[in-house]
């Protein structure tokens, strides 16, 4: 029996990093009734960005990847509910119903569902050997095939593809990569960090098939090729989808929420319904750095909406937006990313983009809106506060490596 049922609180639906902030946040603030923290996976909220890099690889355990010990919930007053799900949400009662038949009640209601890897819907992509890279549970099954000399495809040249692949090198696996869009991280980043990204990853071993679509897998029980559009077969033994996430709406859809690629919310993460809020991969919130709503992947905005969630329910003043920022780990290359790059006119590189180190500015009518730095992590700290005051600058100051960066940050 749950103790929400004798006083309401708050009930948290997910147990991803944005969730556990959350809880952790509430009590920072002063929020001093009951947190029920309420996920489906067996294991407390953890941090997912690992999986495709230092867990996949078996530099760390699945438990050095919790955000906090099941003590310290149990110390702040948190209850954890793991392994379970949320079937239903009933606004006009304020309660929801668990896959068991439990009935709790809340006060408010904070959905950070995040969101499930998506799928291909080809033939034979439900075959045993076809993994995505999400939860504990799907990396531990994949590392079992992740065996030297094997054959790994990827599908998808995003971040998660490609981490996936700089593993499978390092654990001496023979590995494609296939993109359908003309380059890798076309989505994120500038055509030359892309043509960087994918001199390192040819150098490494990878074969890389851009402008290319998959067309089946072939094999049964298991794939043994992965079809391309083209009729062509590259050989596999196990296949990586990194294709992207598609948000967890289903239960505010079905709640009647408003929805719109995410749990549509405000600034202060409140929904259509002013006792439910949304955060995390699942929102679709209105970003007041950025001046625009966006669904954002993030760690730093899911704890950073965490945050502002928490002051909201405390009803306290919310803590100031900064820009979004990014990171990948990809052989011994730390891509870390500030900003959105997306509509940038002019590209300033500092730094050899041929060499290991190099930084990448992306300006739009003058200011700084995005930095792509590789292995210049104070580049990347000065950016961070760059794009934060909103500074200008020349392209020819940012490629001199003589130019100093603070100067451009407000006295």
């Amino acid at each position: 029996m749950s103790f929400m049922t004798s006083e309401t609180g708050v009930i948290i639906v997910g147990a991803g990093e944005s969730a556990g902030s959350l809880a952790f946040s509430l009590r920072q603030q002063g929020y001093s009734r009951p947190i029920v923290l309420i996920g489906d996976e067996s294991h407390p909220p953890y941090r997912r960005p690992p999986l495709s890099k230092a867990f996949l690889a078996g530099e760390v355990s699945a438990e050095s990847l919790y955000l906090r010990s099941a003590d310290s919930y149990a110390r702040q007053n948190i209850e954890l509910r793991l392994g379970l799900g949320v079937e239903a949400i009933d606004r006009a009662a304020r309660s929801v119903t668990l896959f068991d038949g439990e009935v709790l009640s809340y006060d408010r209601l904070v959905l950070a569902t995040g969101g499930h890897a998506r799928r291909l819907l080809l033939p034979g992509a439900d075959h045993p050997n076809v993994h995505y890279v999400r939860t504990i549970t799907d990396i531990e099954r994949l590392k079992k095939e992740f065996l030297p000399g094997k054959r790994l495809v990827v599908v998808g040249g995003g971040y998660i593809g490609l981490e996936v692949a700089a593993i499978g090198i390092k654990k001496g696996l023979g590995v494609t990569v296939i993109e359908s869009l003309p380059r890798v991280l076309a989505r994120v980043t500038a055509p030359e960090v892309s043509a960087f990204y994918e001199r390192v990853h040819s150098e490494q071993g990878v074969k890389l098939l851009t402008h290319t679509g998959v067309e089946a897998f072939d094999g049964d029980p298991r794939v043994t090729g992965v079809r391309l559009g083209g009729g062509a077969i590259v050989p596999a033994d196990i296949v990586v989808v990194g294709i992207g996430l598609v948000p967890n709406v289903e239960l505010a859809t079905a709640a009647g929420l408003l929805v719109d690629n995410g749990i549509v919310v405000d600034a202060l993460t409140r929904s259509s319904d002013e006792n439910i809020f949304a955060i995390g991969d699942c929102a679709n919130h209105e970003n007041s750095f950025l001046g625009r709503r966006l669904r954002m992947e993030s760690v730093a905005s899911a704890v950073e909406q965490a945050r502002i969630c928490a002051a909201a329910i405390c009803e306290k003043p919310a803590p100031r937006s900064g820009p979004p920022w990014f990171w990948s780990d990809q052989y011994d290359l730390k891509l870390q990313m500030v900003g959105i790059s997306q509509g940038y006119e002019q590209l300033a590189i500092r730094g050899d983009i041929n060499g290991r180190s190099f930084s990448a500015f992306y300006l739009h009518d003058g200011e700084i809106i995005a930095i792509d730095t590789v292995n210049r992590t104070g580049d990347f700290a000065v950016g961070k506060r760059l794009l934060a005051a909103h500074a200008r600058a020349e392209v020819a100051q940012l490629a001199d490596e003589s130019f100093e960066l603070k100067s451009l940050l407000p006295a």
